[in-house]
C-alpha cells in the first residue's frame, strides 16, 4: 500500500500468517527500526536467526515498491514504522502411546514494515 502524507510518501508492507514465533521476529524488527534503508539491508544479512531472511526480503520488496510505483530513491529512505503481531496458532494433534494425543500449538504472526522517504528538511538536520 502506497500513501502520501504531508511528512513524505509512505510504502507499507504487510505479510499475513508467518510461521514463526512472534518474539523472534519481534527481536530481528527492534534492530531494524528507524534505521535508513541500507543500514537496514546491513544489519539483517549480519544477523544470525532464521527470522531476519524473511524479513529481508521483505525490506526488500518495499524498496522495489516505492521505487518501481512511486519513483522514490531507495537511498533517501528509512524504516519509520516495523512492528510484528501475534496470529492464529495452527494446532495439531501428535498421536502418543495408549492411543492419547499431544497438543501441537505453532505460532504464527503478521509482520508490517512502512518505509518512508526523507524529508528535505530531515537531511539536512542530519548533516549538521
Amino acid at each position: 500500500m502506497i500513501k502520501n502524507s504531508s511528512s513524505g510518501t509512505e510504502v507499507k508492507v504487510l505479510a499475513q500468517h508467518i510461521r514463526m514465533s512472534v518474539f523472534k521476529a519481534r527481536r530481528v524488527i527492534d534492530q531494524i527500526r528507524g534505521r535508513s534503508y541500507e543500514e537496514a539491508l546491513m544489519i539483517l544479512e549480519l544477523m544470525p536467526y532464521r527470522a531476519s531472511y524473511p524479513i529481508l526480503k521483505w525490506v526488500y520488496s518495499a524498496a522495489a515498491n516505492a521505487s518501481h510505483n512511486m519513483g522514490l530513491n531507495e537511498a533517501d529512505s528509512f524504516i519509520s514504522k516495523a512492528e510484528v503481531n501475534g496470529g492464529a496458532l495452527v494446532k495439531k494433534l501428535r498421536p502418543r502411546a495408549r492411543g492419547r494425543s499431544y497438543p501441537i500449538k505453532k505460532p504464527t504472526c503478521h509482520i508490517t514494515i512502512v518505509l518512508k522517504e526523507k524529508s528535505k528538511s530531515f537531511l539536512n538536520e542530519s548533516k549538521i
